[in-house]
């Protein structure tokens, strides 16, 4: 059972251990007058990692809000530098691919006129 914090209007204070049903408005022991249960804020304690600020963030984060835009422009200066890369070796696949097509008829090509000077010949 918890113990609860009672104060009456004539402000007398008092502890009384209670179940968790009992009313929270009850007379005073000590007066009769009207008690009221005080309530308190629960202690709380955090610990482990991840409830301050520097826990998980970068230095560049805990600034203004200035800071902020630095962030977005960088991000957006990340994007820009992978869509170029993306950009250069799309560029660099279809020449590749090119030169196969052009080696490939090449070889080909060479193949098709010699036979096609045997058919002549014939």
């Amino acid at each position: 059972m918890p113990t609860y914090d009672y104060r009456c209007d004539e402000g007398h204070r008092y502890d009384k251990r209670e179940p968790f049903g009992s009313p929270s408005e009850q007379p005073c022991d000590e007066c009769g007058a009207t008690a009221r249960r005080v309530l308190h804020a629960p202690p709380v304690v955090f610990k482990g990692s991840g409830w301050y600020k520097t826990d998980s963030r970068s230095t560049s984060k805990t600034r203004t809000a200035v800071s902020g835009d630095e962030d977005s422009k960088t991000s957006e200066k990340k994007l820009a530098a992978e869509a170029a890369a993306a950009e250069r070796d799309a560029k660099r696949e279809t020449n590749a691919a090119k030169k196969k097509a052009e080696a490939a008829k090449t070889t080909s090509g060479g193949a098709s006129s010699s036979n096609s000077t045997d058919s002549q010949a014939s």
